[in-house]
């Protein structure tokens, strides 16, 4: 099991950025396909990245597409969130999560991923 701890969020003004990290426990980070989800108030969870172990494989959801940047350092057990004119739309609870399979085609159901952060709050003022 990976324990996850994201860090970063905050107070923005629409137009800005942020970046968030999500470091993560263990030795197998390598071998993990990495989510982040995000969960505004009386909504469901949707799916905002991920990246596959290697990093040769990143998704977008279209609502961030050409904004937000996935990546990830193996070496710091780490993936980053880095989010560009963020809008009051993006404001929400996100949370990194860990798929610990071999490879799964649903990188997109937070229900395929086994391990979750507590969630870091990101609030963008208009």
């Amino acid at each position: 099991q990976a324990q996850l701890v994201e860090s970063g969020g905050g107070l923005v003004q629409a137009g800005g950025s942020l970046r968030l990290s999500c470091a993560a426990s263990g030795r197998t980070f390598s071998t993990y396909t990495m989510g982040w989800f995000r969960q505004a108030p009386g909504k469901e969870r949707e799916f905002v990245a991920a990246i596959r172990r290697s990093g040769d494989r990143i998704y977008y959801a279209d609502a961030v597409k050409g904004r937000f940047t996935i990546s990830r350092d193996n070496a710091k057990n780490t993936v980053y969130l880095q989010m560009n004119s963020l809008k009051p739309e993006d404001t929400a609870v996100y949370y990194c999560a860990a798929d610990r399979s071999y490879y799964s085609s649903r990188y997109y159901d937070p229900d395929n991923y086994d391990d979750w952060g507590q969630g870091t709050q990101v609030t963008v003022s208009s």
